[in-house]
This record gives C-alpha cells, sequence and structure tokens, in this order.
C-alpha cells in the first residue's frame, strides 16, 4: 500500500498469507530543484575539475551535464546536435557544411 507520509496510520494485510504484522518500507523519491538551485549547482567550479576545454568531447560532456542540470529549457535538437558534433570530436557535420565562421552560408 502507499501512503504518502510516514505519519498516516494503515490498516494493511499482507495479500499472501493474511498476516497485518508488516514493515513499513520507505522509497526513494525525488524533489524538484528550484531554478536559482539548479544554478548555482552550474556555477559550482568542482563540477568542471575533469573538463579539458582542448578536448572536443570533454566539452561535450560538460554540456551534457548542463542540459541534464536545465531540463527541457535549453535542451533540444540544435543542443543534442552541437553535442554530437563535439562528441566526434568537432567533425562538421553535413548539416554545416559551407557556413563560414559566423555560422552563416558562405556566398
Amino acid at each position: 500500500m502507499l501512503t504518502m507520509r510516514i505519519s498516516e496510520p494503515i490498516n494493511a494485510s499482507c495479500r499472501h498469507c493474511g498476516s497485518s504484522q508488516l514493515r513499513r518500507l520507505m522509497s526513494r523519491f525525488a524533489t524538484p530543484k528550484s531554478e536559482e538551485a539548479r544554478l548555482e549547482a552550474l556555477a559550482d567550479p568542482a563540477r568542471y575539475a575533469d573538463l579539458d576545454e582542448n578536448d572536443p568531447r570533454s566539452i561535450a560532456r560538460m554540456m551534457r551535464k548542463i542540459g541534464q542540470e536545465m531540463g527541457e529549457d535549453v535542451q533540444g535538437p540544435e543542443f543534442d546536435e552541437a553535442i554530437e558534433e563535439l562528441e566526434r570530436g568537432g567533425e562538421e557535420s553535413e548539416h554545416d557544411e559551407g557556413l563560414g565562421a559566423s555560422g552563416e552560408e558562405d556566398l
């Protein structure tokens, strides 16, 4: 039986043997973080101790962590595509071919 509070009285019995001598098992739960708490966690320099700014794959791992922390606010197809490009070692994708340094098409 699922209860929302440990203090909530229950009159449960085992569905197999009918005994009323049961123990409560507390499950894990998640609490949502506020945006302020998420940003504070991202500002912690210890989170980036293993970051190598010269390694595109390391940058991709960091971006994934940020994306997971921020949730749907930053994730999307463009975000995923940027990470995938970094995971390939910074190689340009077919989509990026023909784009100049500014990200606009060369004429």
